[in-house]
């Protein structure tokens, strides 16, 4: 299987005061392409952290970083720039999204943004595809709303689909159901889940052990290191789902969780 990423003794220091916080310390790991790889870590291990550092929105301290064979340090900001628009897809616990904009244009101005989509002829293209992702995740009839005229498994809803718009090769989610209730949360991770099994890569970063539970592979994060990996295989169904949040629960609390 194709090496997506690999992290090789990423370290990530900042300096407050002239003291030095070392979040990050050595960390070593690889994702796989395909994988829906979750980081999972008490409050102030360092969870955010990696994933800006390994998305390269986070400069590193030392390390590298591979994106499917491309050095991120090795890359100029600007062709950094393009690689984060079209190969990466990024979801937050904060859904931002501008308030002046529908849903669907807040959707397309990623798409609009890349030159891979210049010309009336591709954004005709890329309009289709943006009407595609809301119908896949149910919201399509909610196209010309306003954000604040949705609810907030909606709007994260549509949050995935701008992270998709430009059909990126990795998506990287930060807490992606934090601020959702339960059923909400479900939604979002059945969704989650839907684009792995159509060839997205995904690491996802969370608390939530349901949420995790349904991911292929957990990375445990203490200290600013990698404490821990173990592998779930995929996710099959709600008939399994108890199972699995109890053994990587287990798991969990073998690791000090």
């Amino acid at each position: 299987m194709t090496t997506a990423l690999e992290a090789k003794n990423v370290c990530k220091t900042y300096v407050i005061n002239k003291r030095q916080n070392n979040v990050l310390r050595n960390v070593n790991f690889t994702v796989r392409e395909g994988e829906l790889v979750a980081v999972m870590g008490p409050s102030g291990s360092g969870k955010s952290t990696l994933l800006y550092a390994i998305s390269g929105m986070e400069e590193l301290t030392a390390g590298t970083v591979e994106f499917f064979g491309t050095d991120l340090a090795q890359v100029t900001p600007a062709q950094m720039s393009d690689l984060r628009l079209d190969s990466m897809g990024f979801i937050f616990q904060q859904m931002y999204m501008l308030k002046n904009l529908t849903l669907i244009d807040n959707i397309l101005l990623p798409a609009f943004q890349s030159k891979r989509n210049r010309g009336s002829a591709r954004r005709k293209v890329v309009s289709a595809y943006a009407h595609e992702l809301m119908y896949k995740m149910d919201i399509a009839e909610l196209r010309h709303n306003d954000i604040s005229e949705v609810s907030g498994g909606q709007l994260q809803r549509a949050c995935i689909c701008r992270s998709l718009i430009n059909k990126p090769r990795m998506i990287f989610a930060d807490e992606p159901t934090g601020s959702l209730n339960k059923q909400a949360s479900n939604e979002v991770m059945d969704e989650i889940v839907r684009m792995n099994r159509e060839g997205t890569t995904v690491v996802l970063v969370t608390h939530d052990i349901r949420v995790a539970a349904k991911c292929d592979r957990v990375l445990y994060i203490i200290d600013g290191n990698i404490h821990g990996d173990f592998n779930l295989a995929k996710y099959q169904g709600e008939q399994e789902a108890k199972d699995r949040e109890r053994t990587l629960n287990n798991w969990l609390l073998d690791k000090g969780w």
